[in-house]
């Protein structure tokens, strides 16, 4: 692989950066492998994250600078990732990352491997403390659903007797449509209060991602562009129909409305195989291949920063009128298909990112 260098330009023209500088302006921690396993190049972010110089690393082992994680069958010739992870340092102690080995096109035998300090657990709800935020705000929502719901009826029924007096139309139909919108409040929030187990088969993601992106074109999607980007040799996924219908709507619908007043608006569904993806569903738990990704993305402009790292927390909400469920739902289903959800902005110019991870079902 060519040594890092200045981009050539035409006479006339300012010289763009270079390898190197963008190299080493990434915000992640990023490593560049040979094919021999020795670190050719690495970031500043690197530097950081592993308390070493680039001139340290440089031509040395990997495996005397850190120590890749185990994962089940291990293929060379395909990536790796593994999030929310230690990775033991080479020289003591370690560090608790998002680990994506990714192998170079046009390169054989080359990888980089990128190393996300921040915690998966913060994206994508699945720490000790979420779930047991979780599973009280099943409690609660289950409790105010039965405690609710019941008056309302009531209250309802009175309603609808008082319009019959001479004058009490316009106040009564008041009170009904605030109940009702009260009513289909407490139906979500029994929604989210399901612990049934789910059906689990083994599926073809493909029929349901064309149901879900047909439903949302002719209703909430109309004035959005859906684009597909498939892998034709995925799998089966271990699923439960209706519920990952749910989540792919309910994320279409997302981010449909994030795009309401943007003319370019556009959502592409992708998927992909991931070799090496594994997850421990708790600490201590063993590592859980997940490889198959469905990915939602839109070019809209995200959650805000200040909720971002809480976006599957119930009751967190970053629309006005929003309720903070809908997400909540979504990573509750999904975990209840063995999988994990996670929330990302990538690329440049920068997409909103819901990635869903699931288990292989059988071939």
């Amino acid at each position: 692989m060519a040594q890092p260098r200045r981009r050539v330009t035409r006479a006339g023209q300012e010289p763009g950066p270079g390898f190197a500088e963008l190299f080493a302006a990434l915000p992640v921690a990023v490593l560049v492998v040979d094919p021999g396993s020795r670190i050719m190049h690495a970031n500043a972010e690197s530097e950081t994250l592993l308390n070493l110089s680039e001139r340290t690393m440089e031509g040395q082992p990997l495996a005397s600078v850190l120590q890749r994680p185990d994962v089940d069958n291990p293929r060379e010739d395909h990536g790796l990732s593994a999030f929310d992870t230690e990775i033991l340092l080479a020289r003591g102690g370690s560090v608790r990352v998002d680990y994506v080995e990714t192998l170079i096109a046009d390169h054989p035998g080359w990888r980089t491997i990128t190393l996300h300090h921040a915690a998966a657990t913060r994206r994508m709800g699945h720490s000790a403390d979420r779930a047991a935020a979780a599973r009280a705000a099943i409690g609660a929502a289950a409790m105010l659903a039965h405690e609710i719901k019941n008056p309302l009826s009531g209250i309802r029924g009175a309603a609808q007797l008082l319009s019959k007096a001479k004058g009490a139309v316009e106040l009564t139909t008041l009170i009904t449509t605030e109940v009702d919108r009260v009513a289909a409040l407490i139906d979500r929030m029994q929604d989210f209060t399901d612990t049934r187990p789910l059906n689990l088969i083994s599926e073809n993601v493909y029929p349901l991602l064309d149901h879900a992106r047909r439903v949302a074109l002719a209703g909430f999607a109309q004035h959005v562009k859906i684009e597909e980007r498939f892998d034709p040799s995925l799998p089966p996924a271990q699923l439960d129909r209706d519920s990952i219908l749910q989540v792919v709507l309910n994320l279409l619908k997302n981010a449909s409305e994030a795009m309401r007043e943007q003319a370019d608006a556009r959502i592409t569904l992708a998927t992909a195989y991931r070799h090496g993806m594994a997850i421990a569903p708790a600490p201590g738990r063993p590592r859980r291949p997940l490889p198959i990704e469905i990915c939602v993305i839109d070019n809209g402009p995200g959650a805000p920063p200040d909720i971002a790292d809480h976006l599957f927390d119930p009751f967190i909400s970053g629309k006005p009128e929003g309720q903070g469920l809908g997400l909540a739902l979504v990573d509750k289903l999904v975990r209840d298909m063995g999988g994990i959800v996670q929330y990302a902005r990538e690329g440049t110019p920068p997409m909103t990112v819901f990635r869903i991870m699931l288990p292989r079902g059988r071939a």
